[in-house]
């Protein structure tokens, strides 16, 4: 049962973005006692869930995924669709009875004493105890500066703007990146109808089985989480042999570099739910990597010139916290959180990330941890 949130109501603990991580450390805060206001720039919780494409699931189980104190409903079966996804959080939201404010975006923090002064829509200025930044790792669609791409007069646009195949039917794709969402959006349209699907590859990726033998790659990811990265990635090579085809003649050979030691750059290997089969059957043809544009052309790294109708660019995305904490110190120098979790960067105390990692080990299930660390630590420092 939630504990009464504590007195100062003026002086809340504010989280800023109202999605599965946002939610979840505000859950966790008030069963602390611990009143906390969530601030979500859009109009409804789990905005970028809303927005992500029909065919997309949890690539975590269910049973794994779950925010604290609601499980996710065994109805969701084992994989959670996106719209359950959301429904999931919009009951969160209701059940822990979250206080939530939409429509209000919070452009600028800054220390203000012992507390901290957030810069909102319509001129706001709010003061909280304490700040939690929860954005969400895919904030910002990311395009490269490809030469020429101010001059193709074909249609182009990010995945972030993909829902699903209908309007790419009977056409020639291009889909330029080889990440979990290039890799399933590539799948999603050759079953979908396109007459051509093309998959433009920079870094050879690793992939995975979702689940093998009724075994999830998640818990796997759990167990080898503490384990030295070499011997994670000697493991990793032995598991990709013995569950995955060798796609070299397809175009997709054997990554080079290790399994983990890619995880721990920050690329996470692509669960596959269709690319396989997909690349085997030749429905999805593997190229290279995109290098320019040229009118209607799109040349690709080892000179090929091609006139695909649309390409769709699954280039990933920014955290774009620059604006935000920039000036504060507290980033590094990719723009991530220099600390996250329940640590406070150092000069900054009272100011918290959750979010901006993509772990093997599932992000829904490291956001309800991180959430109930930052909790008590929040509570720890109020009390």
């Amino acid at each position: 049962m939630a504990h009464t949130p504590q007195d100062r109501p003026d002086h809340p603990v504010y989280v800023i973005g109202g999605g599965p991580g946002g939610l979840a450390v505000a859950a966790a805060l008030r069963e602390q006692g611990v009143r906390a206001v969530v601030l979500e720039k859009s109009d409804a919780v789990g905005a970028s869930w809303r927005a992500h494409y029909d065919r997309l699931r949890l690539h975590t189980t269910r049973r794994l995924s779950g925010l604290p104190g609601l499980p996710m409903p065994r109805s969701f079966g084992r994989w959670v669709a996106r719209a359950d996804v959301v429904r999931y959080l919009e009951k969160y939201a209701e059940v822990h009875e979250l206080e939530i404010v939409t429509g209000v975006e919070v452009s600028r923090v800054e220390r203000a004493g012992d507390d901290w002064t957030l810069h909102a829509t319509g001129g706001r200025r709010l003061t909280g105890r304490a700040v939690v930044v929860a954005t969400g790792y895919n904030h910002t669609p990311r395009l490269p500066e490809w030469p020429g791409l101010d001059t193709y007069d074909r249609e182009l646009v990010h995945a972030s703007a993909y829902r699903n195949p209908a309007p790419y039917a009977g056409r020639d794709v291009l889909v330029v990146g080889a990440g979990n969402t290039g890799a399933e959006i590539a799948a999603d349209l050759a079953e979908g109808g396109a007459a051509r699907v093309r998959l433009a590859v920079r870094t050879v990726p690793h992939i995975v089985r979702r689940s093998t033998a009724g075994w999830p790659a998640q818990r796997t990811g759990i167990l080898v989480r503490r384990l030295p990265v070499r011997l994670v990635d000697r493991m990793g090579a032995l598991m990709a042999r013995a569950a995955v085809p060798d796609l070299s003649e397809h175009g997709l050979p054997r990554p080079d570099t290790g399994l983990y030691s890619r995880v721990r750059e920050g690329a996470v290997p692509v669960q596959d739910v269709g690319l396989i089969d997909a690349v085997r059957a030749g429905t999805v043809e593997v190229v290279g990597a995109v290098e320019s544009f040229d009118g209607d052309k799109v040349v690709l790294a080892d000179g090929t010139r091609i006139t695909p109708d649309a390409v769709i660019a699954a280039t990933g995305y920014r955290r774009a916290l620059e604006p935000l904490v920039g000036h504060l110190g507290v980033l590094d120098e990719r723009g991530r959180p220099a600390t996250r979790g329940a640590r406070t960067p150092e000069g900054a105390p009272g100011l918290y990330f959750t979010g901006f990692t993509n772990p093997i080990s599932g992000m829904f299930r490291e956001l309800a941890l991180d959430a109930e660390r930052i909790a008590r630590r929040i509570a720890k420092a109020t009390r």
